[in-house]
Order: C-alpha cells, then structure tokens, then sequence
C-alpha cells in the first residue's frame, strides 16, 4: 500500500518535472490540465503532492515574482477540479475553467507586481496585453485534457484497482 503511494507520488513528481523541462511555447504546457486532472481522477488528497512537484520544479527552474501567484491558482484548480469529476465533458469544461482562474490570478499577480501602474488603466492593459498568452494556454489545456480523457478511459480499471488499494 505504501508502495503504491510512492509511486504515484514519484510519477506525478516526474511527469511534472520533465513537462516543465522540455522546451514548449509560451505558455502551452500541460500545467494546468495536470493541476485539473490529478485530484479529479486520483482524489483531492494529492493536492499536496502535486503543489510540492510544482514548488521542486520552480526551484531547479527558477523563482520569479509570479511563482506563489501560479501556486495559488494550481492550488485553487485542483479544489474545484473536485466539483467537475463525474462526467467527460463537465471535466473538459473544468479545466477550460481552470485556465480563466490562471489567466485571472497570474496576470493580477503581475499587475500588483508594479510592471503596469496600479489604476484601472494598467490593470487593463496588463490583462490585454496577456490575451496572446491565455490562447496558448487555453488550446494546450484543452489538448492534453483531451489526452488526459483518453489515457484515463484506457487506464480507468487499472486505475480503480489502485485507487482502492490506496487508503489515506
């Protein structure tokens, strides 16, 4: 049983360290449909898990004035991913949601941060001038969703085993 854990733990740990390794364009990673995906199929007990991956991967990457903001939005995602688990389409609609909560909270982090001035003209402009970034996050959460979708489907049985044989 304890196997199980560690392995799950060290497989999420991984996969989240080589996505995040591996160049990409601006903003299309599986991130989000990972922050999604894990407590909605796995339970909301690897929140925990999954926050810890994402911090051990900003420390060999690099820490920057936004990292507790993208924390805090994965961190938010992975609660609500809880409330969109049960069917195909409310999980692909969830972690579309999911990207709107990153978009959201990431550029009101960088907003804050004082690269824009703090009035309604550079909050506008910061959220404006991120809508490029939110296309490449929207259509890369959409798309390893939907390969979340279908490894899930082909793994659902084996999937149930362990699941049942974890207890936290």
């Amino acid at each position: 049983m304890k196997k199980n854990k560690i392995l799950i733990s060290s497989l999420i740990l991984i996969t989240i360290l080589i996505s995040r390794l591996i160049p990409h364009p601006p903003n299309f990673t599986n991130l989000l449909a990972l922050s999604f995906y894990i407590p909605a199929i796995l339970g909301i007990r690897y929140i925990p898990i999954l926050l810890l991956s994402y911090v051990i991967t900003d420390l060999l990457i690099g820490y920057h004035f936004t990292t507790h903001w993208i924390w805090g939005s994965i961190f938010l995602i992975s609660l609500t991913s809880q409330f969109f688990s049960k069917k195909i389409t409310s999980r692909i609609f969830g972690s579309t949601l999911g990207s709107i909560i990153f978009f959201i909270l990431t550029n009101f982090g960088v907003w804050l941060s004082g690269m824009y001035e703090l009035n309604i003209k550079g909050f506008l402009e910061c959220f404006y001038l991120a809508i490029p970034f939110f296309k490449n996050t929207l259509i890369s959460t959409i798309f390893f969703s939907l390969m979340f979708e279908i490894i899930y489907k082909s793994f659902k049985n084996k999937l149930n085993f362990f699941k049942s044989r974890i207890k936290y």
